[in-house]
């Protein structure tokens, strides 16, 4: 079985964290800056990676493969498996043995979550925490969830059912670990207690043995309605398995429980949380939406004394719709339809709508998740992409229609994909009524309740949408012979959402107001008759909810920039590079129904006599990558380059569009990975260095094999992101498609 490491709390990437500056983030086409403290140890690396790279290349031989770079992960295990105080700092240079490579570990750069024993609990022995009758009944407790195989598993999703532990808590970790081996796409996971999502994840691209590893920790003190009480889990993880494709997960879900008094602004677990999905929990199904096939939309009634509710939205696009953000205009798809074939349209802009009785009541415009296998696989071994092992929910305030959801009558939820149509007869652009195939999205609404039965009355509410207000510029150019050659289009659109009414809600009376204002740029330039691709891709958003009693407020940033070219020889021989650089800003001040991250530092908060208004998340991944397949389909490798810095802290000032206003810094990492193998790793927490590890690259520029193989691509794959090909649905790394 998988193996498990303990359930506590240490840090969420198992592997060592990074370092990260804050001078902003910078869209350039190099590394971001490191520290002053490693900066020559990072320059020898950069040095030495072009040198390496072009080695291995130039020894490439499908005969014969390349001897093994070692992982780290023996080192960093072994480090972590010691007490380790604040103030204490590891460092490691290293060779291994080649022939020792262990199981590689892939990680999500990501911030501490909290513990029973804080963000890097003891004891790490693995075993997790009693659940027997020894222990006293304010002990942690842990409990297995699922123990279970993927192997050939779409449309047959894990199913098991929870009982809660006798220990007292009032909060819970979820640990995840995995372990595979072979060949295989990345796939998407949804996990659902009954009909309700909880949790969205995906997996890694396996190697050949040893194969991988990976554990992920989420804090999951939210759904306390669902852990007080028992429960069906549904965990649907769709993996297809044949002769070539011959990776399976072995996957072990085990949960955490424990008391922690934690004061920060986070909402207290909500009294209610109703489902808006299918539905199929009763008969063992995942319960996703799959749109456009499917019409998203539930009719509910509502207790009538609600006080807050908070729609949370989970939308991703796989498919035709993985890579939106690199679609092309809708009059645009033909463009290339004689060299890289017809393009997928609809624009690079997505928005998720929520309607209630069919009148808007908030949008998200989606975070561009590029899962493990997206752009140029090897971008992400070991260090995968942002928020691939952890997809985010979006929440939007509701709470100002509660003067009509609490009338006792039923309403209708339903939620929506757009993208853009510029192709009509006139010279409107408009918002689509539908997408490509699929996006899979659920929601849910978690209800907090008033004492006693007053019933929640009040006026409105009032429906003010300005735009989307949206820019569109094209210029296609031909060379001698009449043919397109290069086509260059800007995509802009601003919106703002606000919905205001007075409530009447236990005994407390005032306005309730919901905003959103939000811009989105992308500017794209393919060439080379389409073999060639740049998004250069922004979108920024601010949300603040005010209600009588509550206040939750978010600011963030998704910068994306990729710049992909394709080639194909005489031979068939498919070649792809990539660099890809992805960006994160996020900053929560008020009541998140989710966990902001400052709940692992209460300690260490309380310890400087701070007190942090807002949360602020920064980071920043910028890498470059190759991959090669053989023109029979036999063979393909690859190799790359990935640097992240990752940062989070506090603010006293509240979230603010300037993030260098006022930053405390929590929690800090900088990693680099080499052709798979970290040669980089640096970490700092509440501003103390704890780990600094620097493996030199190896001067013989031999690379291991069992790390240079991935999943063959299609022809597809051979085309810009936006191709649509005979069949998009074989798109190799649309998660859960039956080819």
């Amino acid at each position: 079985m998988a193996s498990r490491y303990l359930e506590k709390g240490v840090s969420n990437t198992a592997v060592r964290h990074h370092n990260y500056d804050h001078n902003g983030l910078s869209w350039r086409e190099e590394l971001p800056p490191i520290t002053n403290e490693s900066r020559m140890k990072f320059k020898l690396i950069l040095t030495l990676l072009g040198l390496i790279s072009f080695t291995w290349f130039t020894r490439l031989d499908f005969g014969q493969w390349l001897v093994a770079a070692p992982s780290l992960r023996q080192i960093i295990r072994s480090d972590l498996e010691q007490p380790q105080s604040s103030s204490t700092t590891t460092s490691a240079t290293i060779f291994a043995p080649l022939q020792t490579r262990p199981v590689l570990e892939c990680f999500q750069v990501a911030s501490p979550v909290l513990g029973p024993d804080g963000p890097f609990p003891p004891p790490a022995t693995g075993g997790g925490y009693d659940t027997t009758n020894n222990r006293a009944a304010d002990e942690p407790c842990s409990v297995i969830l699922m123990e279970h195989v993927f192997a050939f598993s779409y449309g047959m999703p894990f199913v098991g059912n929870y009982t809660p532990p006798s220990c007292q808590f009032n909060r819970v970790v979820m640990n995840f670990t995995v372990v595979s081996e072979g060949r295989q796409f990345d796939r998407l996971a949804l996990m659902y207690f009954g009909d309700t999502e909880v949790w969205r994840t995906s997996t890694a691209e396996p190697t050949q043995p040893p194969g991988i590893r990976w554990t992920f920790l989420k804090d999951m003190t939210e759904y306390m309605y669902f852990w007080k009480s028992p429960q069906k889990l549904i965990f649907d993880l769709g993996n297809l398995m044949d002769d070539k494709y011959t990776g399976s997960f072995n996957a072990t879900l085990t949960a955490t429980f424990f008391v922690a008094e934690v004061e920060t602004d986070a909402a207290p677990p909500a009294d209610i949380i109703i489902p808006i999905s299918t539905r199929k929990g009763a008969t063992d199904g995942a319960s996703q939406f799959t749109l456009p096939a499917e019409m998203a939309t539930n009719t509910i009634g509502f207790p009538r004394n609600v006080n807050r509710a908070v729609f949370s939205i989970s939308a991703n696009g796989q498919a035709s719709e993985e890579f939106w953000w690199g679609n092309v205009l809708e009059s645009d798809v033909l463009t290339f339809n004689k060299t890289a074939g017809q393009l997928l349209g609809l624009s690079p802009f997505r928005e998720v709508q929520l309607l209630i009785d069919g009148k808007l009541a908030g949008v998200q415009w989606p975070f561009p998740v590029i899962f493990t296998g997206g752009v140029v696989p090897s971008l992400h071994r070991p260090i995968v992409g942002l928020q691939a092992f952890d997809l985010r929910e979006h929440q939007i305030d509701i709470t100002p229609w509660l003067p009509l959801l609490c009338d006792g009558a039923e309403h209708t939820f339903a939620i929506k994909v757009a993208g853009l149509n510029d192709s009509g007869a006139d010279t409107n652009v408009t918002l689509t009524e539908t997408v490509n195939d699929s996006w899979y999205v659920t929601g849910k609404i978690f209800l907090w309740l008033g004492e006693g039965d007053l019933v929640t009355t009040g006026t409105g509410p009032e429906v003010n949408i300005v735009g989307p207000t949206i820019s569109l510029s094209r210029q296609v150019t031909q060379n001698g012979t009449g043919s397109n050659e290069t086509l260059v289009f800007d995509t802009i659109i601003e919106r703002t959402v606000t919905i205001k009414s007075t409530i009447n809600s236990g005994g407390q009376t005032g306005e309730s107001i919901w905003t959103q204002n939000l811009s989105y740029s992308n500017h794209a330039l393919l060439s080379n008759f389409g073999s060639s691709q740049i998004n250069n891709l922004t979108i920024i958003g601010e949300d603040l909810a005010t209600n009588p009693g509550t206040s939750y407020k978010t600011i963030y940033s998704y910068p994306l920039y990729c710049n992909q070219t394709y080639s194909r020889s005489a031979q068939g021989n498919i070649s792809i590079n990539a660099h890809l650089i992805e960006g994160l800003e996020l900053q929560i001040e008020g009541q998140s129904i989710f966990p902001t991250g400052l709940e692992a530092f209460e300690e260490s908060i309380a310890a400087s006599k701070n007190s942090y208004i807002a949360s602020q998340l920064k980071t920043h991944r910028d890498g470059t990558a190759f991959f090669f397949q053989t023109g029979d389909g036999r063979n393909s490798s690859g190799y790359g380059t990935t640097n992240q810095i990752f940062s989070f802290g506090g603010s006293r000032k509240g979230a603010t569009l300037d993030l260098e206003d006022d930053f405390n810094e929590l929690y800090f990492r900088n990693v680099t990975a080499v052709n798979g193998t970290i040669v980089f790793d640096s970490e700092r927490k509440t501003g103390v260095e704890v780990y600094n590890f620097v493996q030199p690259p190896r001067l013989d520029g031999y690379a291991d094999a069992s790390l240079s193989l991935f999943a063959l691509v299609s022809d597809k794959e051979t085309q810009p992101k936006g191709f649509m090909g005979d069949d998009a649905h074989e798109r190799p790394s649309a998660q859960v498609q039956i080819s």
